[in-house]
């Protein structure tokens, strides 16, 4: 009787084992790759390796866009500046604006800033300074089953769904500059604007209206002015951020000390401007508010365009 027993147990249990065996589904690795390479397929992307420095693990795909520096990885306590652009596989999430999606940090801290964990590894792994990558993330290591953002996944930009595979472009800045500088000339060159003098250290500024005043800016002075301060993203003013701005129906303006203004500005003002002038300049970032976060509106490394009329300027 307890033979007979045992067996229908033991049959009972490699039943159960044979059920369980044929219902198990695959892994989200498994999942997330498949998703990859469909990716790859359907969007006719060419160039795409895995990643395999921590021996093949990670399940990111990547396409180098620019090498970069020979012998120039990043640890993780360097610090980096890279500006990025991703995508979701379902398409519902877009955010291309690579004047907007800034990282000025170190390459360990790229997760504190709300970044997936797989940009930080391909970081360490294969980004050089200076380089470009494509870069295919995995949902296991984007933002999970959770996703990201608020609101409805069905209003595009507004939300990652979760368990979605992220399509990432990055662009490490080695020399912030020169990189300001190519920003700066491309949006003058696509706006087909011209008249722009540029100063040594990159300030770019046009006097459209030559001021009357004999008061010299200092560094005690009080510049009463009109103005509109734009980002350079959309590619063109009309479409560009409004990060800050005061203009007045009278045109009284609004009073502040010199030695609170961004450096572009206090160059500028010191060199060019009296009362009465009305007056363009493109910043760039290494004049403007650099890689700290002082003003929230203005992302980091961001170059900056001011419209600014001078009501007056007191000693």
């Amino acid at each position: 009787m307890k033979k007979i027993i045992f067996t229908l147990l033991l049959l009972s249990t490699i039943g159960f084992i044979s059920c369980r065996k044929d219902k198990t589904q695959p892994g989200i690795e498994i999942v997330d790759n498949q998703q990859i390479l469909s990716y790859i397929t359907n969007h006719a992307i060419t160039g795409m390796v895995r990643d395999t420095a921590a021996g093949d693990t990670s399940g990111i795909y990547y396409k180098v866009m620019l090498p970069g520096l020979p012998n120039t990885s990043y640890k993780y306590t360097d610090s980096i500046s890279f500006v990025y652009s991703l995508a979701s596989f379902d398409g519902q999430y877009s955010s291309p604006d690579t004047n907007i999606n800034h990282y000025a940090s170190y390459a360990g801290h790229i997760t504190l800033a709300n970044l997936p964990y797989g940009l930080q590894l391909i970081v360490h792994d294969v980004l050089k300074r200076g380089g470009a990558l494509r870069v295919l993330i995995p949902s296991h290591l984007a933002y999970g089953v959770s996703g990201s953002g608020s609101g409805s996944v069905s209003n595009a930009n507004s939300h990652i769904a979760g368990n979605q595979c992220l399509d990432y472009y990055i662009h490490a800045i080695n020399n912030q500059a020169a990189y300001d500088d190519q920003v700066i000339k491309s949006y003058l060159a696509y706006n087909n604007v011209t008249g722009y003098q540029r100063t040594a250290d990159g300030l770019y500024y046009i006097i459209h209206t030559p001021g009357t005043g004999t008061v010299s800016i200092t560094n005690n002075t009080t510049i009463t002015s009109t103005y509109t301060a734009f980002l350079l993203n959309g590619f063109t003013e009309a479409n560009a951020t409004i990060f800050d701005n005061y203009n007045t129906t009278d045109g009284s303006g609004t009073a502040q000390e010199f030695e609170t203004l961004v450096p572009g500005l206090q160059e500028g003002f010191s060199k060019f401007i009296t009362t009465g002038a009305y007056v363009s300049f493109f910043i760039p970032s290494t004049l403007g508010y650099g890689p700290r976060i002082i003003n929230s509106s203005v992302p980091v490394n961001s170059c900056l365009h001011y419209d600014i009329k001078i009501v007056s300027v007191s000693p």
